[in-house]
This record gives structure tokens, sequence and C-alpha cells, in this order.
């Protein structure tokens, strides 16, 4: 429901549920003795179902986080070029969203692909047998508090990313303010709007790969959190 690309929402249900069937056909050979003897009374195994759902909830709440950074970081980013009413459907998240935002999530999303960083989103799942153990009470303020570290990182990297584009953001618009009170006869925001989008897309385009580098670093670090060495 949550790993990146496979929540996209151009996938279908059944398709997702093919994807889940086949990793679980994978995984089980090789969880199935930590699992001990399974209790057939009712009510152990819906516990037990329930104990699961909320770890895996975490991990892709957790995961959730780390794909939203780059739309946030996109918002920034257009929001200080001028751009922030030029908005699209974005696929990663299901919702409507600023265009570089849509951008860098599709982009994110491709390059966690191809280099291979979902592995670590199906070794969460693999080593949360091993962090949290079969019927096991999982506690509720570790994974709050631990939901709440993934969100603030993830905001710092969105700032991050985002960094050099505040600064510029802050310049140019202080030397707007500056002109329009020496010329105001002139509109001068209006004037400069276009090269501020011109300027800000040229360095967007200088800084892609770096941003992108650091982020997929970011995705690396959180989600090496669940996989047991």
């Amino acid at each position: 429901m949550l790993m990146p690309g496979f929540s996209n929402a151009a996938i279908s249900a059944r398709t997702r549920l093919a994807i889940a069937l086949l990793i679980t056909l994978v995984l089980y050979p090789l969880l199935r003795p930590s699992f001990g003897a399974v209790s057939t009374d009712l009510f152990v195994l819906l516990s037990l179902v329930l104990r699961e759902v909320f770890i895996g909830l975490i991990i892709g709440l957790v995961t959730a986080f780390v794909i939203s950074t780059t739309q946030v970081a996109g918002t920034i980013i257009a929001s200080q070029i001028g751009l922030a009413y030029s908005q699209t459907f974005d696929p990663t998240q299901g919702v409507q969203g600023v265009v570089l935002g849509s951008f860098m999530s599709t982009l994110a999303v491709v390059l966690i692909f191809a280099t291979d960083l979902h592995h670590l989103a199906i070794g969460a799942l693999f080593s949360s047998y091993e962090l949290f153990e079969v019927g096991a009470v999982p506690i509720e303020g570790d994974a709050l508090m631990l939901a709440v570290q993934a969100l603030s990182s993830s905001f710092i990297v969105a700032t991050q990313m985002s960094a050099p584009f505040l600064a510029f953001g802050l310049i140019f618009y202080l030397g707007i303010g500056v002109l329009s009170r020496l010329m105001p006869q002139v509109q001068i925001f209006f004037v400069a709007m276009p090269a501020s989008i011109a300027v800000g897309l040229l360095v967007f385009a200088l800084l892609l790969s770096t941003m992108m580098m650091w982020y997929l670093t970011h995705v690396r670090d959180t989600l090496s959190m669940f996989v047991a060495v």
C-alpha cells in the first residue's frame, strides 16, 4: 500500500495484490521458522494479524514520509522562482501538486528503482520479523517517535535541497523591493518575474543531480534503519 513505486495510483489494485502475494511466497520459506507454533484460536490469530499490520504501517508511513521529501522540496523551489501556481497531478502522491514537485517525485521513484534502493524496502519487510518478534507487542510510543523523527528529517532534507533557491529568492525579492521603492512608476515585479523564472529554472537544471544524490542518500539511510545487519 505504501511502498515506493508500488503504491502509485496508476497501478491497479489487482497488480499490487499480485506483487504482495509474490513477495509473500518468496519470504515465507525464509521466515517460517520464526513463527513457531501457529495457534488455531481465532482471537489469537486476529491479534497477531493486527500487530503485523501495525508494524507494516509504521514502516510504510516512514517510507511515505521519505517519498514526500521531493514534493516538499519542489514546492519550496517553485514558490521561490515564481511557479507556485503552476500545478499538475502528482502520480506518486495521488494529489495535485506543483509541476516541479511532481517532476522531482516521479524522478525520485525512477532513481530509487534504477539504483535498486527498493530492495531496502523489501529487506525491511524481511528484517521486521527479526527486529519485531512475532507475537510481541510493539511499543506504540517508540513507533510514533520513529514516525515523528522520519517526518522531521524529511522536512530537514527538503529544506537542505531547496536551500540555494531560498537564498536566491531572498536576494531577488529584496532587490525587487529596493527597485520598486526607487522607481514606483514601474511595475518592477511583473517586469522581473520572467527573469526570476528563467534564472530559477537554470539553477534548478544545474543543481538537479546534486539534489537527487542528496535525496537518495537520505532514502538509503532511512530505510537502512529497518534492515538488520
